[in-house]
């Protein structure tokens, strides 16, 4: 699989937006505390990286689908701690 370099950038990019979500994932799994996450802004982080999915599926674009996937899966999750920890 090559990769010209418009896809290298959205390689990175997503990598570092997906990443983003990550430290507040790990830190709502250690503390058990997801208090200051507002419901709204997942639900609508969730709808937003779907609906990326969902353009990249249509694009056959496999970094829009790789990174996507990956931030939908660290929102789900925090969707579900928040549901769980309130």
């Amino acid at each position: 699989m090559t990769f010209d370099s418009a896809e290298l950038i959205g390689l990175v990019a997503g990598l570092l937006t997906t990443l983003a979500y990550a430290p507040q994932a790990f830190k709502a799994i250690k503390t058990r505390s997801t208090k200051d996450l507002s419901i709204v802004w997942l639900s609508v982080a969730c709808a937003g990286t779907t609906l990326w999915v969902v353009y990249g599926v249509t694009l056959s674009s496999f970094p829009l689908i790789l990174w996507n996937v990956g931030a939908d899966t660290l929102i789900v999750i925090l969707i579900f701690l928040k549901k769980k920890y309130g």
